[in-house]
C-alpha cells in the first residue's frame, strides 16, 4: 500500500479550503483517506489577512513520513514552512 500525503479540496465554489491528509495513492482526490493531518487555506481568512493559513499537526506528519509516506509537491512546500520536514530529518539523524 503506497501512502501519499496530499490535499483534499473542501469549501464553497470559488472559496477553496483544503485538508492535508494521508491517503492511499490509488484513491480519488476527494475519496477515502486514512487520517487528517492539517488544513490549508490559500485565500486567507479575510481580505485583511490575504496570505495563506496552514495548520499542521507536525507529530502526525513525522509519524507518516517515518512509515514511508510520500508528500506531493505542494504539500512538501507546506510541510517545509510548518517545520515538519526539519523535525523528520532531525528524527532520522538521531537514529
Amino acid at each position: 500500500m503506497a501512502v501519499k500525503i496530499r490535499l483534499v479540496r473542501m469549501g464553497k465554489k470559488k472559496q477553496p479550503t483544503y485538508r492535508i491528509v494521508a491517503a492511499e495513492s490509488r484513491r480519488a482526490r476527494s475519496g477515502a483517506f486514512l487520517e487528517i493531518l492539517g488544513t490549508y487555506q490559500p485565500r486567507g481568512l479575510s481580505a485583511a489577512e490575504p496570505e495563506t493559513v496552514t495548520k499542521v499537526d507536525n507529530e502526525k506528519v513525522v509519524r507518516w513520513l517515518q512509515q514511508g509516506a510520500q508528500p506531493t509537491e505542494r504539500v512538501a512546500k507546506l510541510l517545509k514552512t510548518s517545520g515538519a520536514i526539519e523535525m523528520f530529518e532531525a528524527a532520522k539523524a538521531a537514529k
